[in-house]
């Protein structure tokens, strides 16, 4: 009985109290139908007085008896048909929400438990989908955390790969100087002309792991950081002024149309570290007589700057660590290929989007970060 199905189980259950009853009811029935003697008199004040006894018991047990097995087979089908309408109203929900939690074990999104009744079953369904609901809610942020937890893995190591690589070539050089110098190769024999040469080479070394260690803890930072309330157009405004300096000696036009206040909830200290950034990249690659322009579009900061665009290949690659494009491979020029990889790495924490596109005129490259 313990191994049965909840259906045939509840039916058995029922039908057997119901035909108990059914059974009681009829024996006790036929006890209490038993033989008495029923006396009809006259009163004694008559003359005439007739005293006659009539056995009726026989008749009526007789008749009950006759009905007992036709009463007994209705009550029989009767509490079958009963046991049957009440079991199947019993189980057939809990059959229902064992088929959907079968689907949800195979983790089908569309599965739900769909009773509508409001008793203890309708509640155990609703409790079952907002639960069933609830694991697919953490399942889901637990994959979109894999995720991003596996792209940062493959960030950092992609990073790391450029950086020896970066870090390779100047070293390299450096010590095939001081080598050629220990041995007293050529041109190397002039110490007071390359021992200088060697220490510029170390300076941008250094300079370069400075960058390289800043960039590996911008993320950590921000995430660290606390959003605060800021007021934008304050802050750009503070930003911009060492490059409007920097614009100016190099004879490019440094434009600022900011409103009288523009407030943000944002991590200050990252954010105004990637705008410092974003301005930096947009006057290095400004021309003498050209213009960097740095406005509010709505909720955009807007930073342009006139130059030659960049070609839509090379556009692919501008975020990436350590990339510089063709035309300013020079390290000089085109600094470390840290800027837009910082940039990126800092408004992606921030949950901050952007975009990066070349306008047509004036010709330029156009930087849109979106409040």
């Amino acid at each position: 009985m313990k191994k049965m199905k909840i259906f045939p189980k509840t039916f058995f259950y029922t039908s057997g109290l119901m035909l108990f009853i059914v059974g009681i009811a009829h024996l006790l029935l036929y006890v209490f139908t038993k033989p008495e003697w029923l006396v009809i008199s006259v009163s004694p004040n008559d003359e005439l007085s007739l005293n006659t006894s009539l056995n009726v018991a026989d008749y009526v047990t007789q008749t009950v008896l006759k009905a007992l097995p036709l009463s007994l087979l209705c009550c029989v089908v009767i509490s079958i048909a009963c046991s049957f309408v009440f079991s199947r109203r019993i189980t057939v929900p809990i059959k229902q929400i064992g088929a959907v939690t079968e689907q949800m074990a195979r983790m089908e999104k569309d599965a739900a438990c769909k009773i509508s009744s409001k008793d203890e079953i309708g509640v155990l369904a609703d409790n079952i989908n907002h639960l069933y609901q609830s694991l697919l809610s953490v399942i889901e942020s637990l994959e979109i955390e894999k995720r991003r937890v596996s792209e940062s893995e493959r960030s950092k190591a992609d990073f790391l790969r450029a950086a020896s690589h970066e870090l390779k070539t100047p070293v390299t050089a450096l010590n095939a100087t001081l080598e050629n110098m220990i041995l007293g190769v050529g041109k190397y024999k002039d110490y007071d002309t390359y021992l200088p040469e060697c220490r510029e080479m170390t300076g941008r070394l250094s300079d370069m792991i400075h960058d390289i260690l800043e960039t590996s803890k911008a993320g950590m930072s921000a995430e660290n950081e606390e959003a605060v309330e800021t007021d934008l157009s304050e802050m750009l405004s503070s930003l911009c002024e060492p490059y409007m300096l920097i614009a100016g000696a190099r004879g490019i036009s440094f434009c600022l149309e900011l409103p009288d206040s523009f407030e943000a909830v944002l991590p200050s200290q990252m954010f105004g570290k990637a705008a410092a950034n974003i301005l930096a990249n947009a006057v290095a690659y400004t021309e003498p007589g050209r213009t960097v322009s740095v406005y509010f579009d709505g909720c955009d900061i807007i930073i342009e700057n006139e130059c030659v665009p960049i070609p839509e290949e090379a556009l692919r690659h501008i975020f990436e660590p350590f990339y510089r494009p063709d035309f300013a491979r020079n390290r000089d020029k085109g600094g470390n290929g840290l800027g837009l990889y910082i940039v990126d790495a800092l408004l992606k924490t921030m949950n901050i989007s952007y975009s990066f596109r070349p306008m047509e005129e004036p010709q330029g490259m156009r930087f849109v970060i979106h409040l």
